[in-house]
């Protein structure tokens, strides 16, 4: 049973890493951009319960909570983009409450860390997640509080969590699989690059976003997957 979970994994993995950087590359609310997010969006999905399952067999209780805060991630980032201004539900509070508590384990996964590695796992990287996780949840709780989210921090919201779930992807990939790459590539450390690109490119257009002109106005159109009202943004180009 392991190993077509594996290939599924993997597989999903693939996919994942190409719609994801198809997405990042369309004009954002483009039906192509729409498109790819779709697919990147099953694609991590599956890519993260499979991710789950394996380290639950395995033992990997810290990349069980990883997987988990990938799907939490993705998840919530398209319910974003599905939704209307305003609109909460059931969905968000019981998605507070898995990240909390993935939150305080991966936070303390990381004091463990600081005492006994953890599969290598530095104590800087639990606690960088964790800090990722609980910073979703405060988010999760001012948008509950004020009844949902509106304008411009929709698109934050939904732009955010959708480029920090490619990033864990992308570090999983590059930097936690190396074997997989010939020995030159490994040894130039060029690996990096791909991995941290993700949250280079989400800095970039979370200031694009929240400080210049360059998205004026909302529109619904069709939705996400065809059927359900979703967010398109509409570019002033310069």
């Amino acid at each position: 049973m392991r190993l077509p979970i594996l290939v599924l994994h993997i597989c999903a993995g693939l996919v994942g890493l190409l719609s994801g950087a198809a997405a990042m590359s369309f004009r954002k609310g483009s039906h192509r951009h729409r498109m790819a997010g779709n697919i990147f969006f099953v694609s991590m999905l599956t890519l993260a319960t499979a991710a789950v399952y394996l380290a639950f067999m395995k033992h990997e209780m810290h990349n069980v909570f990883g997987g988990i805060l990938t799907f939490y991630l993705v998840a919530t980032a398209w319910m974003t983009a599905k939704r209307r201004n305003g609109e909460t539900s059931l969905f968000d509070w019981g998605a507070l409450l898995v990240v909390i508590a993935v939150g305080v384990v991966i936070v303390t996964y990381g004091f463990e860390a600081v005492r006994t590695p953890i599969r290598g796992v530095p104590a800087g990287m639990f606690f960088f997640l964790g800090f990722v996780a609980l910073l979703s949840a405060v988010g999760d709780v001012r948008m509950l509080v004020r009844g949902g989210v509106f304008g411009k921090q929709r698109i934050v919201r939904h732009l955010w969590r959708m480029c920090f779930g490619l990033f864990i992807a992308t570090g999983s990939f590059f930097i936690g699989q190396p074997q997989v790459f010939p020995a030159f590539i490994r040894k130039t450390n060029v690996l990096f690059v791909p991995a941290i690109l993700p949250l280079i490119l989400m800095i970039f257009w979370l200031f694009r976003v929240r400080f210049t002109n360059t998205y004026k106005r909302m529109v619904f159109r069709s939705g996400v997957l065809g059927t359900n009202p979703a967010a398109e943004l509409i570019s002033n180009q310069d």
